[in-house]
């Protein structure tokens, strides 16, 4: 795509009268060129079995056509019409506490049959009626997909097909997870017992893992079903979404995206996508980072190894989200540093009633201009000016951050700490990293290749195959450098830990092994407090770098860093404050060869080249004026063509964005 896509879902249908040709101008207006429409409706689209009602699509895109805008088209599966529900009880998934009833979205057995059935009528429907319609740019194959829990009888049936495919034998299967404990060895496949009172870590995370697989593999089939209708030019995606962080009361949305998504895996589901799209909503406010936005863009864009779709993310949202001046702006630019091809907000307007009633669209209950869309005209002007210049920003990374779902499962089996979880761990590493201004890619396990990266951190790899352990070890020896933490190389993939010394298969590359864990109570490295939990380290062949402080355990190592072949092997052992873990990083980066930007946050710099030319994104978070020393022999700041060159200050006022484009190596001579 040559244009940056800016836009909105957009529900005629949730609208308290028409005013359809009005949301048009205004959205015109605030330079938006693109729509979503119909993921959310399938009540409206089907009010009853075999009647179908377009009349809500077709004003859409006769309106789209006539204005010049694009339409991405939403199947809309994630939301059952109460017709269905009734007619076929048994859609409504089966849970582990029962079955859901009807009202909520997301409820749905997506293998039942009969749910196929219909929703495979729906989409062919759909697809028949907007595929060839001009204004369609794409599909968005249902929505934020995830497997829902389904303990229904379909899924455990098909579950046990997968082990009889997998182990072959019950006998391999005990062996496998060792379940003779408790007596819960199985000598036919008959007598296999309900997931539901599963209580082997290893069964559990494995069936969780097929789960995953279901949701992917229903995306491939929505996919299946879309292509066959689809355009060549026109995309498949899907707007997977993370893990969501809550805060106090136990509010849906009460919260923000966090870490990598339990219950689908997005490497996996990618491959039912054209083009990768995400919803990430995060902190506003005094508490906007930009992590949140890096951190979700860093793992969206490697799933296709291209540019990507933010297909949501607030324009308000609810209380604490209703952004400062300036920040509506500063997070839409966060986004494209990181290689999103454009943002739609969720959504255009506030909704009247219903559960998302507060979740503030970009117009309020009212429907008139206000703050937010007015700082929305203000990028829509900016990106009709230069946004061809941003469209298509390629990122090269020189570390990655590995991720793993079922190393995730394993730390909900067996948590580190009450108080933290493995997507927290994975982001104490990945957030000091960004606020070292050292960019790094967010790779699945599955889909890691060492050999693109300089320097590879493994937080929390708790499961790890041996081709994993030895990959990385190889890594390591042709020059590399890794970052291992503390609960990580413990299990093979079916979690049965192993029968040897930790870290398993990478003793020799990080010089040390252990034995021993504890609760950190007093224990302190340099003088700071460590929390949550430590390993007792010991040194072999590798340098300790910080020893724990305490009567008992202080002859054991805490961080140590081992030359091994032509690289590096560093180790975390404990929980140590983000300040201390971020000296280790710099050092491990020095290793690799990562010049590391002399700024930190609050300035964040996130570079790329777009046109063949470099681009640096230099994003403030902060409501305080700043400045920063132009990195750059000679670069142009886009908005209004000023020359900076090299040392030369470069003032920031509060959530302000520079974007510098580096100038041609015989114009600075």
């Amino acid at each position: 795509m040559r244009n940056l896509l800016f836009g909105a879902a957009y529900y005629p249908e949730y609208m308290p009268y028409d005013r359809l040709e009005k949301d048009i101008a205004m959205m015109k207006r605030a330079g938006m060129n693109v729509l979503r429409i119909a993921e959310s409706t399938w009540s409206s689209l089907e009010p009853e079995d075999g009647r179908y009602d377009f009349s809500h699509i077709d004003g859409v895109l006769e309106a789209a056509k006539r204005e010049g805008m694009s339409v991405v088209i939403g199947t809309p599966t994630y939301a059952l019409p109460p017709w269905l529900a009734l007619k076929e009880p048994e859609i409504m998934v089966e849970q582990k506490g029962g079955r859901a009833l009807y009202g909520a979205r997301q409820l749905m057995d997506i293998v039942h049959p009969a749910f196929r059935f219909h929703a495979e009528r729906m989409i062919r429907k759909l697809m028949e009626h907007t595929a060839g319609h001009e204004a369609v740019i794409g599909f968005q194959i249902d929505n934020e997909t995830k497997h829902y829990g389904n303990c229904g009888k379909y899924a455990q049936k098909m579950f046990v097909e997968y082990l009889k495919e997998k182990f072959v034998t019950t006998e391999a299967l005990n062996r496998a997870f060792y379940l003779n404990y408790w007596s819960n060895a199985v000598h036919s496949w008959e007598e296999f017992p309900d997931i539901r009172g599963c209580c082997n870590a290893g069964l559990g995370s494995c069936y969780s893992a097929f789960l995953r697989g279901l949701a992917a593999d229903f995306l491939k089939w929505q996919a299946g079903i879309v292509a066959e209708y689809k355009r060549e030019d026109q995309f498949i995606t899907n707007n997977f979404d993370f893990e969501w962080k809550k805060f106090g009361a136990d509010i849906a949305q009460d919260g923000y995206s966090y870490g990598i998504q339990p219950d689908l895996n997005h490497y996996e589901a990618s491959k039912a996508v054209t083009i990768a799209g995400t919803d990430i909503y995060h902190p506003t406010q005094d508490e906007l980072t930009g992590a949140e936005i890096a951190f979700g863009g860093d793992e969206i864009r490697c799933l296709k190894r291209k540019n990507y779709l933010v297909l949501e993310t607030q324009a308000q949202g609810f209380k604490n989200w209703t952004p400062y001046p300036g920040q509506l702006r500063l997070c839409a630019y966060s986004h494209l540093a990181s290689g999103a091809m454009g943002l739609l907000y969720w959504n255009w307007h506030s909704i009247h009633n219903g559960y998302e009633a507060y979740w503030m669209g970009l117009l309020g209950h009212d429907l008139e201009e206000n703050p937010a869309y007015r700082e929305a005209c203000r990028i829509g002007e900016e990106w009709r000016n230069i946004g061809k210049r941003l469209a298509g920003l390629k990122k090269e990374n020189k570390a990655a951050i590995v991720v793993d779902n079922q190393s995730l499962d394993a730390l909900k089996w067996y948590p580190v700490d009450k108080d933290l979880s493995y997507n927290d761990i994975v982001r104490w590493v990945y957030d000091s990293l960004y606020e070292l201004n050292i960019e790094c890619d967010v790779v699945d396990v599955n889909a890691l290749v060492p050999e693109r990266y300089q320097m590879i951190a493994a937080p929390a790899l708790y499961s790890v195959s041996k081709e994993t352990a030895d990959a990385l070890d190889r890594f390591v020896k042709e020059g590399g450098v890794l970052i291992g933490t503390f609960r990580s190389f413990a299990a093979d993939r079916n979690l049965s830990i192993y029968p040897d010394q930790k870290p398993h298969g990478l003793t020799g590359c990080f010089g040390m092994m252990y034995q021993q864990f504890t609760e950190p109570g007093r224990m302190r490295v340099k003088g700071k407090q460590v929390r949550y939990l430590a390993e007792l380290l010991q040194a072999k062949e590798a340098e300790t770098l910080a020893f724990y402080e305490h009567k008992y355990w202080g002859s054991y190592s805490a961080v140590t860093k081992h030359a091994y072949g032509k690289g590096f092997a560093f180790y975390i052992g404990a929980y140590l404050e983000k300040e201390q873990l971020k000296e280790y990083l710099l050092l491990a980066a020095a290793d690799a060869g990562i010049e590391a930007s002399a700024e930190r946050w609050p300035v964040i710099i996130r570079s790329g080249t777009a046109e063949g030319k470099k681009l640096h994104f230099i994003l403030h978070y902060s409501e305080s004026d700043g400045e920063i020393n132009c990195p750059y022999r000679e670069a142009a700041e886009l908005f209004t063509g000023r020359v900076y060159r090299k040392g030369e200050k470069i003032a920031l006022t509060d959530w302000d964005v520079k974007i510098l484009e580096e100038c041609e190596e015989e114009r600075v001579r």
